[in-house]
């Protein structure tokens, strides 16, 4: 069960326009499945400019490129399946699911081994956002609608944060001088916030969905 889509994330409907502009440009000769591994590239490629940071501050810019690759092609697979009415629903949901998992763990890799964020800080993100994820799919399964937003917050903003974040770690390192010792606290910081943030919303959900289960299956004494 794919369920029904409701993109209700802050940027939903402006990049559901300018996706299905760009597969409708699209060369014949580029397949969904070139998209899916793309978007593979590109999160690889922003685990491995983040552990290069710790050689140089520059890197970070890789790992933001490579993000936007991570989003053109994680965001583009199922917008051209869709537009060329070639979409396979459970083929392809399950393709995209299990890529995203293995998308999101290579950046939060990456993020533990820079020297910016703690490793054990960036696998307590990883694993709340596939804590996340996980409650996605088990509401597709049990509503039969695929909610993937929170807090009207998606993978696109997601993305945008961490591009933000290493902007502002570009600029920060070398050049706060006695103050450059925070970088790293506030980074970690951020990083437990966001965490923290994330687990919140899932409870709060996970609360909203409870009752609403209970209502539907009231109990029998």
């Amino acid at each position: 069960m794919t369920g029904a889509r409701e993109m209700t994330f802050l940027l939903a409907e402006p990049e559901r326009r300018v996706l299905r502009a760009i597969a409708a440009k699209l060369p014949r000769a580029v397949r969904p499945n070139h998209l899916t591994a793309l978007g593979v590239v590109g999160a690889v490629g922003a685990g491995v400019g983040y552990a290069l940071s710790s050689a140089s501050v520059a890197w970070l810019w890789l790992a933001s490129a490579m993000l936007a690759v991570n989003w053109f092609g994680d965001s583009l697979d199922g917008t051209l399946a869709r537009v060329r009415k070639a979409e396979r629903p459970r083929y392809g949901y399950y393709l995209d699911h299990v890529v995203d998992a293995v998308n999101t763990t290579m950046v939060g890799l990456g993020l533990g081994f820079s020297p910016y964020v703690r490793l054990e800080f960036a696998l307590i993100l990883v694993i709340a956002f596939l804590t996340l994820a996980i409650n996605v799919y088990l509401e597709t399964a049990v509503f039969g609608k695929f909610r993937i937003s929170y807090a009207g917050l998606g993978p696109t903003e997601g993305r945008l944060i961490l591009i933000v974040g290493n902007t502002l770690l570009f600029f920060a390192t070398g050049h706060l001088g006695w103050l450059e010792s925070w970088v790293q606290v506030t980074a970690n910081a951020v990083v437990v916030f966001l965490s923290l943030g994330m687990f919140t919303v899932l409870l709060i959900r996970f609360g909203k969905n409870l009752r609403h289960l209970a209502k539907l299956e009231p109990k029998k004494v």
